[in-house]
């Protein structure tokens, strides 16, 4: 698979063994990522990222920062993505064969390098099981087309 890769100022320091476990595991990494810990603003290292795997440029996405958290929100806003906050062996099974995500957020700090290895290991081997899954992902793109429904208007809307 291609993989689009990127990373904030506090991913840096993961950066280089991330995207070289990416590659060991047989994959392409198009990198987008900071090569600084110079402080930067996540959802525009996310971006490009994010732009590719919409495009079809890229098969899915690796994105990482301190906590995965603010990745994970950046990347979300984006329709079409699915992009899950793993911190543990379960949820990595869980985000392909449920929710059949496209994208994986990971958190450079408090968090094992051999766990994430694990974590993209079991990320990038794991199939969407389909069936029940299918209807449930697809109702999130339609409610995310529209209003949430909760009478609040829809940002952007006019």
């Amino acid at each position: 698979m291609k993989i689009a890769f990127a990373n904030d100022h506090a991913g840096f320091g993961a950066r280089e063994h991330l995207v070289s476990r990416i590659r060991v595991l047989g994959h392409e990494v198009v990198d987008f990522g900071s090569n600084s810990d110079k402080p930067v603003a996540y959802a525009v290292y996310a971006k490009p990222a994010i732009k590719a795997l919409l495009a079809g440029q890229v098969d899915r996405a690796v994105l990482v920062c301190g906590s995965g958290v603010g990745m994970s929100v950046a990347a979300n806003r984006y329709p079409g993505v699915r992009c899950a906050l793993v911190t543990d062996l379960f949820a990595a099974r869980v985000s392909r064969t449920h929710n059949d995500s496209n994208c994986l957020a990971l958190r450079a700090r408090e968090q094992s390098e051999s766990l994430n290895d694990e974590i993209l290991e079991i990320w990038f081997n794991t199939p969407f099981e389909g069936g029940r899954h299918i209807e449930r992902i697809e109702k999130i793109e339609t409610e995310a087309a529209g209003n949430c429904g909760c009478g609040a208007a829809t940002p952007g809307a006019q």
